[in-house]
């Protein structure tokens, strides 16, 4: 059970390029469309349940700056506009919240451009 839980965080803390690799993978090697899987799992619908609504706003925790800190901050304070001080201080904060409320697509670019510094982030 825990290694499954391990590996279903793995799968959350995906970027969009691996995703996108996972899926190639998936079909290619399997012959899976991930779509299909998905709702294969999910089996047939149940009743009338109501839709369920998409995400729209997200927040970017910061959960470790990894060996590349000071790269970190530059990326956080370019990204956030904040000044050297107050980047330094929310990275040595970690983990902590980089950016709150956003769209999904300026929180996978905040996200994608913290982790090519370096850091290790997570999207709520």
């Amino acid at each position: 059970m825990a290694d499954l839980k391990a590996f279903a965080e793995q799968l959350v803390n995906l970027t969009v390029k691996e995703v996108s690799e996972l899926a190639t993978i998936l079909k290619e090697e399997y012959g899976i469309e991930p779509a299909a899987a998905a709702v294969a799992v999910a089996g047939p619908a149940a009743g009338a349940a109501a839709p369920v609504e998409e995400k729209t706003s997200f927040d970017v925790i910061l959960k470790s700056a990894g060996a590349a800190k000071l790269q970190v901050v530059k990326a956080v304070k370019e990204h956030c506009g904040l000044g050297l001080k107050e980047a330094k201080d929310l990275v040595d904060a970690a983990p902590s919240k980089v950016k709150e409320g956003i769209s999904k697509e300026d929180a996978e670019a905040l996200k994608k451009a913290l982790e090519d510094a370096g850091a290790e982030v997570e999207l709520k």
